[in-house]
Protein backbone atom coordinates (compact mmCIF):
# COMPACT_ATOMS: atom_id res chain seq x y z
CA UNK A 1 0.00 0.00 0.00
CA UNK A 2 2.70 2.64 0.55
CA UNK A 3 4.78 1.59 -2.16
CA UNK A 4 1.59 2.75 -4.54
CA UNK A 5 -0.38 6.51 -5.60
CA UNK A 6 0.97 9.19 -3.76
CA UNK A 7 3.09 7.49 -0.90
CA UNK A 8 4.51 5.41 -3.34
CA UNK A 9 5.29 7.99 -5.35
CA UNK A 10 6.59 10.81 -2.44
CA UNK A 11 8.46 7.45 -1.43
CA UNK A 12 10.14 7.64 -4.89
CA UNK A 13 11.11 11.60 -4.59
CA UNK A 14 12.68 10.99 -1.49
CA UNK A 15 9.91 13.40 0.34
CA UNK A 16 9.62 10.44 3.04
CA UNK A 17 11.79 7.74 3.43
CA UNK A 18 9.54 4.43 5.40
CA UNK A 19 11.38 0.90 5.82
CA UNK A 20 9.99 -2.26 7.48
CA UNK A 21 11.49 -4.10 9.69
CA UNK A 22 11.18 -8.04 10.63
CA UNK A 23 11.97 -8.37 14.80
CA UNK A 24 12.12 -12.32 13.65
CA UNK A 25 15.85 -11.44 12.38
CA UNK A 26 16.39 -10.11 15.96
CA UNK A 27 15.55 -13.41 18.17
CA UNK A 28 18.09 -15.67 19.24
CA UNK A 29 15.87 -18.96 19.19
CA UNK A 30 16.56 -21.64 16.50
CA UNK A 31 12.90 -21.20 15.65
CA UNK A 32 12.83 -17.65 15.04
CA UNK A 33 10.63 -17.25 17.78
CA UNK A 34 9.20 -14.49 19.10
CA UNK A 35 6.32 -15.32 21.24
CA UNK A 36 5.78 -17.27 24.62
CA UNK A 37 2.56 -18.19 26.93
CA UNK A 38 1.69 -15.62 29.53
CA UNK A 39 3.15 -15.69 33.42
CA UNK A 40 -0.35 -15.76 35.63
CA UNK A 41 -1.78 -17.83 32.30
CA UNK A 42 -4.38 -17.20 29.55
CA UNK A 43 -5.15 -17.36 26.45
CA UNK A 44 -2.50 -16.95 23.44
CA UNK A 45 0.96 -15.63 23.33
CA UNK A 46 2.50 -13.02 24.74
CA UNK A 47 6.04 -10.96 22.46
CA UNK A 48 8.96 -11.09 24.38
CA UNK A 49 11.26 -8.53 25.42
CA UNK A 50 14.84 -9.49 23.98
CA UNK A 51 13.51 -9.41 19.56
CA UNK A 52 11.72 -6.65 20.16
CA UNK A 53 14.87 -4.38 22.35
CA UNK A 54 17.68 -5.59 20.26
CA UNK A 55 15.67 -4.79 17.02
CA UNK A 56 15.31 -1.55 18.16
CA UNK A 57 18.51 -0.92 19.69
CA UNK A 58 20.19 -1.68 16.03
CA UNK A 59 17.35 1.19 14.56
CA UNK A 60 18.75 3.66 16.58
CA UNK A 61 22.27 3.17 15.55
CA UNK A 62 21.56 2.41 12.10
CA UNK A 63 20.15 6.33 11.80
CA UNK A 64 22.71 7.42 14.39
CA UNK A 65 20.10 8.89 16.86
CA UNK A 66 16.65 7.31 18.88
CA UNK A 67 13.68 7.75 16.88
CA UNK A 68 10.35 8.61 18.84
CA UNK A 69 8.76 4.79 18.80
CA UNK A 70 5.11 4.40 18.87
CA UNK A 71 3.34 1.56 20.09
CA UNK A 72 0.23 0.90 17.92
CA UNK A 73 -2.06 -0.60 20.57
CA UNK A 74 -5.81 -0.56 21.61
CA UNK A 75 -4.94 1.18 24.88
CA UNK A 76 -3.33 3.78 24.03
CA UNK A 77 -4.79 7.13 22.81
CA UNK A 78 -6.91 7.41 20.19
CA UNK A 79 -5.32 9.00 16.63
CA UNK A 80 -6.70 12.53 15.96
CA UNK A 81 -5.47 15.00 12.75
CA UNK A 82 -4.11 17.59 15.42
CA UNK A 83 -1.60 14.79 16.58
CA UNK A 84 -1.06 13.41 13.12
CA UNK A 85 0.16 17.31 12.62
CA UNK A 86 2.61 16.94 15.67
CA UNK A 87 4.24 13.89 14.69
CA UNK A 88 5.00 15.16 10.93
CA UNK A 89 6.93 17.53 12.46
CA UNK A 90 9.09 15.00 13.72
CA UNK A 91 12.44 13.69 12.15
CA UNK A 92 12.25 10.16 12.44
CA UNK A 93 9.34 7.81 13.66
CA UNK A 94 9.92 4.41 14.43
CA UNK A 95 6.18 2.14 14.55
CA UNK A 96 5.94 -1.04 17.05
CA UNK A 97 3.14 -3.15 15.76
CA UNK A 98 1.97 -5.63 18.27
CA UNK A 99 0.81 -9.55 17.64
CA UNK A 100 -0.67 -11.93 19.34
CA UNK A 101 -1.94 -11.27 22.96
CA UNK A 102 0.38 -8.26 23.27
CA UNK A 103 3.67 -7.34 24.28
CA UNK A 104 5.63 -8.02 27.22
CA UNK A 105 5.02 -4.58 29.51
CA UNK A 106 9.10 -3.93 30.79
CA UNK A 107 9.96 -3.51 27.22
CA UNK A 108 7.10 -0.92 26.50
CA UNK A 109 7.79 0.53 29.99
CA UNK A 110 11.80 0.86 28.65
CA UNK A 111 11.49 1.88 25.00
CA UNK A 112 8.06 3.34 23.69
CA UNK A 113 7.58 7.02 24.04
CA UNK A 114 3.75 6.97 23.15
CA UNK A 115 0.85 4.06 22.70
CA UNK A 116 -1.85 5.36 19.78
CA UNK A 117 -5.02 3.12 18.67
CA UNK A 118 -6.75 3.98 15.50
CA UNK A 119 -10.20 3.41 17.39
CA UNK A 120 -11.72 1.49 20.17
CA UNK A 121 -11.91 -1.54 18.27
CA UNK A 122 -9.28 -4.68 18.18
CA UNK A 123 -7.34 -5.99 15.16
CA UNK A 124 -5.19 -9.08 14.91
CA UNK A 125 -1.98 -7.11 14.86
CA UNK A 126 -0.76 -3.71 14.73
CA UNK A 127 0.23 -3.82 11.23
CA UNK A 128 -3.03 -2.34 9.85
CA UNK A 129 -2.79 0.91 12.45
CA UNK A 130 0.70 1.15 11.46
CA UNK A 131 -0.06 1.58 7.84
CA UNK A 132 -3.16 4.00 8.77
CA UNK A 133 -0.61 6.45 10.91
CA UNK A 134 2.10 5.98 8.14
CA UNK A 135 -0.42 7.19 5.50
CA UNK A 136 -1.90 9.93 7.26
CA UNK A 137 1.87 11.38 8.71
CA UNK A 138 3.26 10.89 5.30
CA UNK A 139 0.92 13.19 3.20
CA UNK A 140 1.22 15.92 5.80
CA UNK A 141 4.97 16.37 5.01
CA UNK A 142 6.25 19.10 2.36
CA UNK A 143 6.15 17.92 -1.10
CA UNK A 144 3.94 14.96 -1.27
CA UNK A 145 0.81 16.65 -1.77
CA UNK A 146 0.08 18.90 -5.00
CA UNK A 147 -0.39 21.89 -2.36
CA UNK A 148 -1.38 22.85 1.08
CA UNK A 149 -4.90 23.08 0.26
CA UNK A 150 -4.97 19.43 -0.38
CA UNK A 151 -5.37 18.59 3.17
CA UNK A 152 -5.54 21.85 4.84
CA UNK A 153 -10.06 22.09 3.18
CA UNK A 154 -10.35 18.26 4.45
CA UNK A 155 -12.19 17.20 7.16
CA UNK A 156 -10.74 17.29 10.75
CA UNK A 157 -7.92 19.75 9.84
CA UNK A 158 -9.66 22.68 10.68
CA UNK A 159 -11.69 20.63 13.54
CA UNK A 160 -14.53 20.30 11.06
CA UNK A 161 -16.12 18.23 8.64
CA UNK A 162 -15.41 18.72 5.12
CA UNK A 163 -18.56 20.43 2.93
CA UNK A 164 -20.08 18.80 -0.06
CA UNK A 165 -18.15 18.04 -3.20
CA UNK A 166 -19.52 17.92 -6.70
CA UNK A 167 -17.99 17.39 -10.33
CA UNK A 168 -19.30 16.68 -13.86
CA UNK A 169 -21.99 15.88 -14.98
CA UNK A 170 -23.71 19.22 -13.96
CA UNK A 171 -27.14 17.21 -13.46
CA UNK A 172 -27.13 13.42 -12.33
CA UNK A 173 -30.60 11.02 -11.90
CA UNK A 174 -32.28 14.05 -11.72
CA UNK A 175 -30.33 16.10 -9.17
CA UNK A 176 -28.28 19.10 -9.83
CA UNK A 177 -25.46 20.74 -8.01
CA UNK A 178 -26.10 23.58 -6.30
CA UNK A 179 -26.32 26.39 -7.88
CA UNK A 180 -23.66 28.56 -6.14
CA UNK A 181 -21.13 26.52 -7.25
CA UNK A 182 -21.12 27.19 -10.98
CA UNK A 183 -22.12 31.34 -9.94
CA UNK A 184 -18.56 32.38 -10.02
CA UNK A 185 -19.09 34.50 -6.60
CA UNK A 186 -16.14 33.05 -5.16
CA UNK A 187 -17.21 34.76 -1.80
CA UNK A 188 -20.68 33.43 -1.89
CA UNK A 189 -19.04 30.08 -3.03
CA UNK A 190 -16.66 30.45 -0.09
CA UNK A 191 -19.68 31.08 2.84
CA UNK A 192 -21.96 28.23 1.03
CA UNK A 193 -18.81 25.55 1.94
CA UNK A 194 -17.84 27.00 5.70
CA UNK A 195 -21.88 26.82 6.40
CA UNK A 196 -22.26 23.32 4.71
CA UNK A 197 -18.89 21.98 7.05
CA UNK A 198 -20.36 23.64 9.83
CA UNK A 199 -23.68 21.72 9.33
CA UNK A 200 -22.17 18.79 8.72
CA UNK A 201 -20.19 18.67 11.83
CA UNK A 202 -23.36 20.05 13.90
CA UNK A 203 -25.34 16.66 12.63
CA UNK A 204 -22.73 14.19 12.43
CA UNK A 205 -19.89 15.11 14.59
CA UNK A 206 -21.28 18.20 17.14
CA UNK A 207 -18.24 16.92 19.83
CA UNK A 208 -15.75 18.82 17.05
CA UNK A 209 -17.45 21.72 17.38
CA UNK A 210 -16.06 22.16 21.15
CA UNK A 211 -12.39 22.01 20.05
CA UNK A 212 -13.21 23.95 16.64
CA UNK A 213 -12.04 27.79 15.95
CA UNK A 214 -15.11 29.26 15.74
CA UNK A 215 -15.63 33.08 14.40
CA UNK A 216 -18.59 35.46 15.41
CA UNK A 217 -20.94 34.23 12.11
CA UNK A 218 -20.14 30.29 12.61
CA UNK A 219 -21.21 30.86 15.82
CA UNK A 220 -24.66 32.62 14.89
CA UNK A 221 -25.35 29.93 11.86
CA UNK A 222 -24.95 27.36 14.20
CA UNK A 223 -27.58 28.89 16.87
CA UNK A 224 -30.03 28.99 14.09
CA UNK A 225 -29.36 25.34 13.55
CA UNK A 226 -29.95 24.46 16.98
CA UNK A 227 -33.05 26.53 17.00
CA UNK A 228 -34.09 24.87 13.69
CA UNK A 229 -33.90 21.78 15.49
CA UNK A 230 -35.78 22.16 18.81
CA UNK A 231 -38.86 23.73 16.63
CA UNK A 232 -38.76 20.05 14.91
Amino acid sequence: MLGESIIGRARENGCVEINCINIRDYTLDKHNRVDDSPYGGGTGMIMQTQPIYDCFEALCSEIGKRPHLIYLSPQGKTLTQERVKELSKLDNIALLCGHYEGIDQRVIDEIVDEEISIGDFVLTGGELPALVLADSISRMLPGVLANEDAFTLESHYSGLLEYPQFTRPFEWHGVEVPEVLISGHHANIQKWQREQSLSRTFERRPDMLEKAELTKKDKEFLKKLEENKQQQ
